[in-house]
């Protein structure tokens, strides 16, 4: 219902049932609301468990900011609590942990672990061949064709753990 009638930032990402409100002198009292756990919200996806490298220290950063846990890898950012501060520390861990420039758009555009991976191993992909070009080219031209290939095998499959 909330998210028919709210913009989605405004949506609780979780909801705490209480028997009753505690009140003082007619007056919610806002201290003596317990505090929410930091459990995974109910989702419609179900948790997938990080595989690779780079999906558990995305977990792990997520984990920190959101004070959420377990987080799965198809998880989106804004359904366990995310909004544009913590998108932001998000981003500057990100850029911390991983040496790459990442705008804040890309957690916009990429709200998942799943998706931020592939963002980011795109971008460590793309500087890696940048500057790694020049000597390949040379090692390349003085390879026989097998060796060639070797080397080809070789980089997909770093690539590919990543």
């Amino acid at each position: 219902f909330l998210r028919d009638m709210l913009p989605a930032y405004m949506v609780p990402s979780t909801f705490m049932f209480l028997d009753s409100l505690p009140v003082i002198n007619g007056k919610l009292d806002r201290k003596a609301l317990p505090e929410p756990d930091d459990k995974r919200p109910e989702l419609s996806t179900a948790y997938v468990l990080p595989t690779r490298e780079i999906e558990k220290s995305l977990v792990s950063i997520w984990e920190k900011v959101l004070d959420v846990r377990p987080v799965g890898i198809h998880d989106n950012f804004f359904d366990l609590g995310g909004h544009s501060l913590s998108a932001t520390q998000v981003i500057s861990q990100v850029i911390k942990q991983f040496q790459l420039e990442l705008p804040i758009q890309s957690l916009f555009q990429s709200p998942t672990i799943a998706k931020m991976a592939a963002v980011i191993t795109q971008n460590e992909a793309k500087r890696a061949s940048h500057a790694e070009l020049p000597q390949v080219l040379r090692e390349v031209e003085a390879m026989t064709e097998e060796e060639a290939q070797r080397r080809l095998d070789e980089i997909n499959s770093t690539i590919a753990k990543k």
